[in-house]
């Protein structure tokens, strides 16, 4: 009897021991990787994780950047100070030319605020082709003449547009100006059809519930003013009524926040020594602009949640002029010299003003503003079978006073996404896949 009892103790000391060592094991492989401020470390299957505060690091960008101090010694030093967030994806095919994703991070942190500048124009292109297709009924397309009226105080009125064939202002020349030179008022224009309301419910919708666009761009309006949205009208070739869009309002409570940059800032130009307030200001992450390019990329290969209502026509639009350098495009019409192939294409270029090579295509939308830099791209080299996501963003206001248009994009920011995209090229030339992509879905037409 006695022996029995023994035996049974040691099973079930076996099945504590046991139990205890799964759940360990599940909740270090669920933990986030995180940035590498103190000394914790584990190596699981290979890669370091890493675990202190909110932000995502992996092992893989820290060794990585370490190989070139002469480009990220101060990024390393900075991150903190600078806000220095990357995510690289890693893209494998398998047999049938369906992407598998890996992610990298290097001190992602949704918690810690940037200014988005003009990454908001992304999603709200999308949805201004999604509110089109819901829209269908009645008989509007993207080509429709689209009138914008003033009906609320800092309102405008649009009834022409010198950028178009016709000379007739339409979504779709907005959407190309948006994407060919990062067009402020075509992206206020596209606000103003989609209201605020359904901007951001939308967004919601798709699983990003931190963002929020609530404003429009270049132009300073009181919050009522962002909340009303102008009355528009679609016209057919013989000016009839397609379908009206009154004034609209949105009541919806914003999320509230304490978002803030700087030690300091000018306002109508005095200096006022505390952080300035973004908390009514566009507010939305580098996890999310990247997935949702991504889903723009690669529409069957994301979690259908995250998918706009967008047609395959659709797709192919908004590629080609993400895709495109701005002396490519006809209607609207852009001088080299004043903008050159590089010239919302921070990525792997920079600031660079010389030509680019017409194999390499940045699939992107990139911003900058208060010294805030950011791009959210997918680059595809054709004749080198090569294809990434890469986003990133930097805050380049060492001196931390907003609003006195000192920022240091050229010392820091472009060399430093020049720099980022290169050497993130560089790496994957050399990395072995087993299976080569076939990218000849990208190969845009474009129009000269």
């Amino acid at each position: 009897m006695e022996i029995k009892k023994i035996v049974f103790i040691v099973f079930i000391s076996f099945l504590l021991y046991a139990c205890s060592s799964s759940k360990k094991i599940q909740t270090i492989h669920s933990q986030s990787i995180s940035e590498p401020i103190s000394t914790t470390t584990d190596t699981i299957l290979n890669k370091k994780i890493i675990e202190t505060d909110h932000a995502k690091t992996d092992s893989f960008f820290v060794d990585l950047l370490k190989e070139y101090p002469q480009y990220f010694d101060s990024i390393l030093k900075n991150r903190k100070a600078w806000n220095v967030q990357i995510i690289y994806t890693e893209i494998n095919r398998d047999k049938k030319n369906r992407p598998h994703f890996t992610d990298h991070y290097f001190n992602v942190d949704a918690s810690q605020y940037f200014y988005p500048a003009s990454t908001v124009k992304l999603p709200t292109a999308l949805l201004a082709l999604q509110k089109l297709n819901e829209l269908n009924r009645t008989g509007i397309t993207k080509n429709t003449s689209m009138i914008t009226e003033a009906g609320y105080s800092g309102q405008t009125a649009t009834y022409n547009d010198p950028q178009t064939a016709d000379g007739r202002p339409n979504i779709e020349s907005y959407i190309k100006r948006i994407f060919l030179v990062s067009d402020n008022e075509a992206f206020n224009r596209l606000y103003e059809f989609l209201g605020q309301q359904y901007l951001n419910q939308q967004l919601h919708d798709k699983g990003y519930e931190d963002a929020q666009i609530i404003h429009r761009l270049e132009i300073f309006l009181s919050e009522d003013e962002n909340r009303h949205t102008n009355p528009i009208e679609f016209l057919d070739s013989n000016n009839n009524i397609l379908y009206n869009q009154p004034l609209v309002y949105n009541g919806d409570a914003h999320t509230k926040r304490s978002d803030s940059l700087g030690k300091a800032y000018y306002s109508n130009g005095v200096l006022i020594n505390t952080p300035m307030n973004f908390s009514k200001k566009n507010r939305i992450s580098l996890e999310d602009l990247h997935h949702i390019l991504r889903s723009v990329i690669f529409p069957d290969d994301v979690p259908e949640k995250q998918k706009f209502n967008l047609t395959k026509d659709d797709y192919e639009f908004v590629h080609k002029y993400m895709s495109a350098f701005p002396s490519e495009s006809i209607y609207p019409s852009y001088d080299s010299a004043e903008y050159p192939d590089a010239y919302v294409k921070f990525l792997l270029h920079g600031s660079q003003k010389e030509p680019l090579p017409k194999s390499i295509r940045i699939f992107s939308k990139s911003g900058d503003a208060y010294g805030e830099l950011l791009d959210i791209a997918y680059i595809v080299d054709f004749d080198k079978n090569i294809e990434f996501f890469l986003s990133a963003a930097i805050n380049c206001n060492t001196d931390g006073i907003v609003n006195d248009d000192k920022y240091d994009y050229d010392t820091i920011g472009f060399p430093f996404m020049k720099n980022l995209g290169q050497v993130i090229y560089d790496y994957e030339l050399k990395r072995k896949k087993r299976y080569q992509p076939d990218l000849s879905s990208f190969k845009m037409q474009y129009d000269k």
